[in-house]
């Protein structure tokens, strides 16, 4: 039997992505638009395939703005032409691939790693044949083999990040390690002071790991403890839930605290003038470590096409100008090192060491999901008030 698709959890994902175009005026790759290869030859000849040759057409459906457009230009001088349509969240995605059952018209996609096991359980994406994909071999074993994807057998890691706080050593004076200092900072110095994610799972899993919960937790009494908290203490002290706050709240100092993903506390960094006055935080004791895929969409009409795109995206100095320009890592083995000779600014936010990745927990979507979303929205409506 397939499990229901439900759409429960606000996403972030779409704020976290289209933060690039609002920072750096880049034009968003949108919703019908057909790239044309029209710039320098490309310096990558080989395709995936054992005989050289893919399909004229790939239809890819994406996060918007969420690849170096040059990268497209290149893939397309091999002979085929990319259209590329956006969309929003994981739950557009899915209800537009569910809608067709395999008659999208669309070939690779794009889900967030936890919702990988929702779609291939009801029949949304092709399983993969890694023989048409040599370079999954340059992707670091740390990104492969998923707890949602065992054996990869649906999907590569595109992108990768994780989540943690930014907070203004001007007004937080003392160090701060962990989720258990981000609540009381957030009751304290930075009461109404501070920015949480719009996303349930990421709000609530602060509480469980600062408490030694695990943070995919299913336990009632965990549920009810999170939402005695969150809704009764610290709700009143919360000012937003804005999952782009840090790119323009570093900046403007909009706030004190902020809860974000990684490469948007970056993107913040890089552009105030006061970057020696904010540090950003891997919290102990963990936090989500949430994976963009590519896949296949079932019923993919260029399935050579397909492969070979995938392939091209894991070659290193293409997946370098991916990292470059979306300020995520790729997991592709070496990027670490060619950013450093490039001069990457900040890379520390982008490639967090082994020891902190090794800590990380991915967010699942389980039988706790919508009491989560319950959670949030009482608390957004306590803030509010």
């Amino acid at each position: 039997m397939t499990q229901p698709i439900r759409a429960l959890v606000p996403s972030a994902s779409a704020a976290r992505i289209s933060r690039r175009a609002v920072l750096s005026g880049f034009v968003v790759l949108g919703a019908t638009g057909i790239l044309t290869a029209c710039s320098r030859p490309s310096a990558f000849a080989a395709s995936a395939l054992p005989d050289g040759t893919q399909e004229s057409n790939l239809n890819v459906y994406s996060w918007g703005d969420y690849d170096d457009p040059q990268n497209l230009v290149d893939f397309m001088a091999l002979g085929t032409v990319v259209q590329l349509d956006s969309y929003g969240s994981n739950e557009e995605l899915i209800a537009k691939l569910g809608a067709t059952r395999g008659t999208s018209g669309y070939d690779v996609i794009v889900p967030t790693g936890n919702y990988v096991p929702m779609m291939s359980a009801n029949g949304l994406l092709e399983e993969l044949d890694h023989s048409y994909l040599p370079n999954l071999a340059n992707l670091d074993p740390l990104y492969l083999d998923q707890s949602w994807d065992k054996g990869n057998k649906y999907t590569v890691c595109k992108n990768w990040g994780t989540t943690g706080f930014a907070y203004d050593t001007r007004v937080i004076t003392r160090p701060m390690t962990s989720w258990a200092d981000f609540l009381e900072a957030a009751q304290n110095e930075a009461s109404k002071n501070t920015a949480l994610l719009e996303d349930s799972w990421e709000v609530c899993s602060m509480f469980f790991a600062a408490n030694g919960m695990d943070p995919n937790t299913t336990d009632p009494a965990n549920l009810a403890a999170c939402e005695e908290y969150l809704v009764g203490t610290l709700a009143t002290h919360i000012k937003a839930f804005n999952s782009t706050a840090v790119s323009s709240g570093i900046p403007e100092e909009t706030f004190a605290l902020m809860q974000a993903f990684n490469g948007d506390a970056r993107q913040g960094l890089l552009v105030t003038d006061t970057p020696e006055a904010w540090k950003f935080v891997y919290p102990t004791p963990t936090a989500n470590l949430w994976m963009d895929t590519w896949a296949i969409a079932k019923g993919a009409q260029n399935m050579d096409a397909a492969y070979a795109f995938i392939n091209f995206m894991l070659e290193p100095d293409v997946s370098y100008r991916e990292v470059d320009y979306i300020g995520y890592s790729t997991g592709v083995m070496g990027i670490a090192e060619m950013a450093a000779e490039n001069e990457f600014e900040l890379p520390e936010l982008v490639f967090p060491s082994n020891e902190i990745i090794s800590r990380l927990t991915p967010a699942e979507i389980n039988d706790s999901t919508e009491k989560l979303v319950t959670i949030v929205n009482r608390m957004m409506a306590k803030a509010a008030a």
